[in-house]
């Protein structure tokens, strides 16, 4: 009855949380290449999961949690989960705002659920810096070049601690 007095449609419009995904990306137009591609990425997963099936009424914030903790068990990186859930939550909160649920299962820190076992990969080695660095300091051609390549090194150092 309190959902019927706050006008939120029953049952969820009896949409899937695939059908909800599918709807919230036809509105995502003129999007990149790489970023179309991640959405065909979380299409894909969902497709394939049981929890794309289920009915977006019955989607509970523990079903979200327990979804994503799944994923990871099943070898999904956190990079993956983290693109899933970055298209899932806003879906769900359309829903909310289109009155089809109530609350967005998906409004919880990712951190506090999987664990980040993401790790940060180094572009350039410090041994491999240093070779270049005397490469170009010794080559006739690029020795010109050598400070400004020596200053944007060493600014990448400070710029992303």
């Amino acid at each position: 009855m309190k959902a019927i007095d706050d006008e939120i449609v029953p049952r969820g419009g009896e949409m899937t949380v695939l059908e909800l995904v599918k709807k919230y990306l036809l509105q995502k137009t003129g999007v990149r290449h790489n970023t179309e591609a991640n959405y065909n990425f979380v299409l894909n997963i969902i497709k394939k999961e049981d929890f794309g099936k289920k009915r977006i009424d019955k989607v509970k914030l523990s079903d979200a949690k327990c979804w994503l903790i799944k994923l990871q068990q099943d070898g999904r990186g956190y990079s993956s989960i983290h693109s899933i859930r970055g298209v899932v939550r806003p879906a769900f909160q359309m829903a909310v705002d289109d009155d089809l649920i109530r609350k967005n299962p998906f409004e919880f820190q990712l951190a506090t659920v999987v664990v980040n076992d993401s790790v940060t990969r180094e572009a350039i080695t410090r041994k491999q810096e240093r070779a270049f660095l005397e490469f170009v300091a010794n080559d006739k051609h690029f020795c010109r070049y050598y400070e400004g390549i020596f200053i944007l090194f060493k600014n990448r150092a400070s710029y992303f601690r």
